[in-house]
């Protein structure tokens, strides 16, 4: 990973490009980013920088994650995030990171928490087929067979059945984006992003190179 920032999703608009085509972004509000600590290969084994991220109050943060901040000399955040970093040099403690480290045209890979929608059958769940709708079917929306009775005379693991569905880390790969606004600290990204409005994500440089 060569660059990755905190921020908060605002939602979904739609702009223009210069020839007049419309382009579907989301709105993030990327930053700015405290670091709060440096890991090194000589004493942690690693190389990474733990940022802190969205304003809190004191009060509401418990004592061990208050004494990070602390340590550290910075403001108390809401949020703390370890970012594992090919190089950490350009980093110090207590400095900002601001949504122009990235720029128009960059391919980056957003996660966050996609949205969750509770209990729900197969059909919504899996995409599974239904049953015909015609009263003397009686099967509609069920789940239908869960395996063969005497052999194997149980239900194999993995199954798609009904269950929780969503809320769940995902990662979206590979999306460019469209705008930077350094003054409002928003970024502009092409297409969707994982998780409701408000909800926090992760922007970092692509993998897919």
């Amino acid at each position: 990973m060569k660059k990755a920032i905190l921020g908060r999703k605002v939602g979904m608009t739609q702009i223009f490009d210069e020839n007049g085509r419309k382009v579907p972004v989301t709105v993030i509000e990327a930053g700015p980013c405290v670091v709060v600590q440096k890991k090194t290969i000589e004493k942690d084994g690693y190389n990474a920088i733990k940022v802190g991220y969205g304003d809190i109050r004191e009060a509401l943060v418990n004592m061990p994650t208050k004494g990070q901040f602390k340590a550290a000399g910075v403001p108390v955040k809401r949020y703390l995030k370890e970012f594992k970093l090919d190089d950490i040099s350009a980093y110090e403690v207590g400095q900002e990171i601001k949504v122009d480290i990235f720029e128009a045209g960059d391919k980056v890979d957003v996660t966050g928490v996609s949205k969750g929608k509770g209990f729900q059958g197969t059909i919504k769940r899996w995409g599974a087929r239904r049953g015909p709708m015609s009263h003397g079917s009686k099967f509609h929306r069920a789940v239908g067979s869960m395996g063969g009775s005497s052999d194997p005379s149980r239900t194999f693991k993995n199954k798609k059945m009904p269950g929780h569905m969503g809320n769940v880390k995902t990662t979206i790969l590979n999306l460019e984006v469209v705008k930077v606004l350094p003054e409002k600290n928003a970024i502009l990204i092409k297409g969707g992003v994982p998780g409701p409005n408000k909800g926090l994500v992760v922007i970092k440089n692509t993998i897919k190179g």
